[in-house]
């Protein structure tokens, strides 16, 4: 029985007995095919935008409106625990909090949203915090409550407690996404939970690659 190594220099060998009795402009067409497939289906390093979480301990918290969280029950702790497990991933677990141990803190000061930034971090005794701030969290075109027409928008801020100007963004970006990627669809369509779950999804994703070196595909809808 040929073993599988010959298989494969067999394979190869036809493969390339194949392409050579091509005429070149068939074999131009494949191998242009093939990289703009690969090109489609690939992906790409991305940078971190800000660094400066490196070194220094640090926790993400995220604030919403009462519409907001009237709409969408939860959906704050949702995504400061999301984010805030993904940088700690990222950093390697060794310099934040525990989302266990950050929303029991701030369950349990529930008064916190109206404290400077300076004044929170220095109670969750860390050196950065990430502040997340929902501006706006939509699932369905305004005025039109059949026609799914996802929309979240947030600014993400950080805050240097170990700085003079605590209460002062020393990094501020703005991130939005959206869901559906094609217009028309309807709960017929696609179900409500889905469509806030992607759009959550895509936000965490937006928010927390700020911060650590990723691979983005490059056909990335949002």
């Amino acid at each position: 029985m040929t073993n599988r190594p010959a298989r494969l220099a067999l394979l190869g060998a036809c493969a390339l007995v194949t392409l050579t009795a091509m005429p070149g402009c068939v074999i131009g067409t494949l191998v242009g095919g093939m990289a703009r497939s690969a090109e489609r289906f690939g992906d790409h390093e991305v940078l971190a935008e800000y660094t400066g979480l490196q070194g220094k301990s640090f926790t993400v918290v995220t604030s919403a409106d009462r519409v907001i969280e009237a709409g969408e029950p939860g959906l704050s702790a949702r995504i400061m625990k999301r984010v805030n497990d993904r940088l700690m991933v990222a950093a390697g677990g060794s310099h934040g909090i525990p989302s266990r141990d950050l929303l029991a803190v701030l369950y349990n000061t529930p008064q916190w949203h109206a404290m400077p930034p300076g004044e929170v971090a220095e109670m969750l005794g860390v050196e950065r915090l990430v502040w997340i701030e929902l501006a706006e969290y939509r699932l369905t075109e305004p005025g039109n409550r059949h026609v799914w027409d996802g929309l979240a928008r947030a600014t993400v801020l950080v805050y240097a407690a170990d700085s003079g100007i605590p209460d002062e963004p020393i990094y501020e970006k703005v991130v939005q996404v959206r869901f559906p990627d094609s217009p028309g669809y309807m709960e017929a369509d696609i179900p409500g939970s889905a469509v806030t779950t992607e759009l959550s999804n895509r936000l965490v994703n937006r928010a927390a690659w700020l911060f650590f070196d990723h691979r983005e595909p490059n056909e990335l809808a949002y």
